[in-house]
């Protein structure tokens, strides 16, 4: 309790400076990330590709059609995937809750091999439409069914139906692909990765994931009061029912966005919100901002990793996230899986 309060009081001058280093530490990282790769690139030649292109320079071209939409779609993806974690762990109040644990990603997916495979010619942007439906039902059903019983909704229930609910739709998204013949399509899901972001898709992510990210911000004041609970909410005036369903909403544009682009890439909204709670306390006006900051960089570290431990040949991104993310899991699960938040 000692300690909640602690966090609680956190000065808002504190919280403010902590913010403007994150951005500083994400615009070196995004720096580095357009500099590093197979291939090391002066940081001369990439401000002059930026302010000064010129379309005969090989640099140039790499650095303004490859790697500058990668890095900024990793920013994007990685503030989205954490975002959309800080909303499901302040709705639920369970420390567990991210889009990968609880099936959304999983119902991205599945949208989209459905897109794939019956509906080969659609656009990007009609991918994205597609995996914001399959993030949406599976968000709708998770909860449903977790809501279902007695007692309501509890972390408990609601990590089991995201267990369930995600792996009965892998399974369908696995079958799919393996009749339709899309493992290769597929392949930058299981791993996660973002080799393949082109400008086209930065455009797609940015637009669509920041009408998640202005909800999120919107409702931040509001998931404060739910993460206190349902009850105490309620007391104070508070229309549960409404936010809950704007939180959901907020949850599946942000994470629809992300995979369309990145595929399966885990833990980023598990680790990133628990240690911003932290760091700058219960206070979701501060939680959510912080989040995509962080998580924006810890992506695109974990995207200059996936492209130089094994150069010249790539990590999958999913792959580095897992390493880190897993053991946080286990020291959650093992420390406070069951606790409310």
């Amino acid at each position: 309790m000692q300690e909640t309060n602690r966090l609680k009081s956190r000065p808002q001058r504190f919280n403010l400076i902590f913010i403007i280093i994150g951005f500083v530490l994400l615009f070196f990282a995004l720096m580095a990330s357009i500099t590093y790769g197979a291939t090391d690139i002066n940081i001369t030649t990439v401000w002059n590709s930026i302010f000064q292109f010129h379309q005969e320079n090989s640099e140039h071209l790499v650095i303004r059609d490859i790697r500058l939409p990668r890095g900024i779609g990793s920013v994007f993806v990685g503030a989205f995937l954490a975002t959309a974690g800080a909303i499901m762990q302040g709705m639920t109040r369970n420390p567990l809750a991210s889009p990968s644990i609880m099936g959304v990603t999983d119902g991205a997916a599945f949208g989209l091999v459905i897109a794939l495979a019956f509906f080969p010619s659609l656009s990007n942007m009609g991918q994205t439409f597609a995996a914001f439906i399959g993030a949406g039902l599976t968000v709708i059903a998770v909860f449903m069914i977790g809501n279902a019983s007695r007692g309501g909704l509890t972390p408990v229930k609601l990590a089991l139906a995201g267990v369930a609910i995600g792996t009965f739709v892998q399974s369908f998204t696995s079958i799919i692909s393996l009749h339709f013949q899309l493992e290769k399509q597929l392949s930058f899901w299981i791993a996660g990765g973002l080799a393949n972001t082109t400008w086209t898709s930065v455009y797609v992510l940015g637009i669509t994931g920041s009408i998640g990210f202005i909800l999120a911000l919107l409702i931040a004041h509001s998931l404060t009061l739910l993460s206190l609970g349902d009850d105490v909410a309620s007391g104070l005036g508070q229309r549960n029912v409404w936010i809950k369903f704007v939180a959901i909403i907020a949850v599946f544009i942000l994470t629809g966005a992300a995979v369309t682009t990145a595929g399966a890439v885990g833990f980023i909204g598990l680790i990133v919100p628990h240690i911003m709670r932290f760091l700058v306390g219960t206070d979701y006006r501060w939680i959510i901002p912080s989040s995509a900051i962080f998580g924006a960089l810890l992506l695109v570290i974990a995207d200059i990793l996936a492209r130089t431990v094994n150069a010249p040949f790539e990590t999958p991104v999913g792959a580095i996230t897992s390493i880190i993310g897993v053991p946080f899991f286990l020291y959650l699960a093992r420390g406070r899986g069951g606790a409310n938040i």
